[in-house]
């Protein structure tokens, strides 16, 4: 759980959130219950359908294919606009990292950054996979320094930092605002679930590693946050497009920020690349479930799902040019909030399915999980409120977009059989 859940989006956290003030310390308090009761959920579908293929199979097993399919196509979506988020991401700190940068286009860094993972793909998953490796351990790093460095200037002189306190009011409104911002570095948190049917004693280990996990990344994301927020000026976080940087040059001086960029730069070209091979694998997935067309299943000689790559690489181009801004950490914010509402659909159906096998199929459920449930679906509409009209509309459209693709397919496979039978 921890190490798919920390990802790039820690590291724009601060500067997204600090526009909300204090307000991000509640948005991140109700997203810590929201992800607590998801998690519950999660487990407990992963007790009750062991084999199933993760959250798409527990909807599918409960609710049926005609709800699995858009909830899953939502999910789909927020795979490739994952990419666009992270390679915007990445540019604040390459640029920083590497001055002389600043000459070429931010839009134009990020395109490339997204299409030479989909080269690295392309060459199978053994290639993709080494950069993985070498890029998984290394975001530690600027974790940890600014987490401990964070602490003890803090602690040891209270008095310097506390004027820096925003002063934002905190309100209902702004507090779902930053949940809503606040959900997208947590994506991930369910994956222990995922896993329920290749673990030894799934019905103990998978709700303590999610429980411990979910608990363990928000407490150290909240730490973070609030750091930021105490270190550096409301204002000057909020305009930085390296905030990590920014967080270090206050605590050390000024300057010594950029060498910590490098590293940021490394995890999240690694992160970018583990969720161009996620993007294409899913999608290779729903073609080989008849769900898309049959193409998108097929592999290059290196085993690659090559149309898949492409397809998702051109639309997470397109939409990270419709929404890119003059501002990194903007298009960042506005982009991950497009992201966190694809994923809610899949999170309400989750707690749907689970509601169905405590009313259809109690055994071995606790009556105490109906306040999971509940709790999950609570927090997907505050969530929902605060991710704001624009990126609500852009996740409603492109998931509308799934449903002539999935009555089309269906017809497909309708009439596949029809067409066999009159071979001889």
């Amino acid at each position: 759980v921890v190490g798919n859940t920390i990802g790039m989006g820690i590291f724009m956290q601060p500067a997204a959130l600090a526009p909300f003030g204090l307000n991000a310390l509640t948005g991140w308090a109700a997203v810590i219950i929201g992800c607590v009761c998801l998690a519950v959920s999660f487990a407990a579908l992963a007790r009750k359908l062991p084999q199933a293929d993760g959250p798409f199979g527990y909807v599918r097993g409960s609710l049926g294919e005609v709800v699995a399919f858009p909830a899953l196509w939502a999910y789909w979506i927020s795979c490739w606009v994952t990419n666009a988020v992270l390679s915007i991401g990445v540019v604040g700190y390459f640029i920083t990292a590497f001055p002389a940068a600043k000459s070429i286009p931010p839009a134009a860094l990020a395109v490339t950054f997204m299409w030479a993972f989909v080269g690295v793909n392309l060459l199978g998953v053994r290639s993709g996979g080494r950069v993985q490796v070498i890029t998984s351990l290394l975001k530690i790093v600027p974790l940890l320094l600014v987490l401990v460095v964070g602490t003890v200037s803090i602690l040891g002189s209270p008095a310097t930092y506390t004027p820096n306190l925003p002063t934002t009011p905190v309100t209902a409104h702004l507090s779902m605002g930053a949940a809503a911002v606040a959900l997208y570095a947590m994506l991930g948190f369910e994956s222990a679930a995922v896993a329920a049917g290749r673990v030894t004693n799934p019905e103990k280990t998978i709700p303590r590693a999610t429980l411990i996990g979910t608990l363990l990344v928000a407490t150290f994301y909240v730490a973070i946050v609030a750091i930021g927020l105490l270190v550096v000026p409301q204002a000057t976080l909020a305009a930085s497009d390296a905030p990590f940087v920014t967080i270090t040059d206050h605590l050390l001086g000024p300057g010594n920020g950029r060498w910590i960029s490098l590293f940021v730069v490394i995890s999240g070209l690694g992160c970018l690349n583990g969720w161009t091979l996620l993007a294409s694998e899913l999608t290779r997935t729903l073609a080989a479930n008849r769900l898309l067309p049959p193409v998108l299943g097929d592999s290059n000689r290196f085993g690659a799902p090559w149309a898949s790559l492409l397809l998702t690489g051109v639309l997470a181009t397109v939409i990270g040019l419709m929404n890119y801004s003059s501002s990194l950490v903007g298009a960042f914010t506005k982009l991950s909030l497009i992201v966190s509402a694809a994923n809610l659909p899949l999170y309400v159906c989750c707690s749907f399915a689970l509601f169905y096998f405590l009313r259809r199929d109690p055994k071995g459920l606790s009556p105490a999980l109906w306040l999971a449930g509940l709790g999950g679906v609570a927090f997907a509409a505050f969530a929902f409120f605060g991710v704001g009209w624009e990126p609500f509309i852009w996740a409603l459209v492109l998931s509308l977009a799934g449903v002539p693709v999935y009555f089309w397919m269906r017809w497909r496979r309708a009439s596949a059989p029809v067409a066999s039978t009159g071979t001889t």
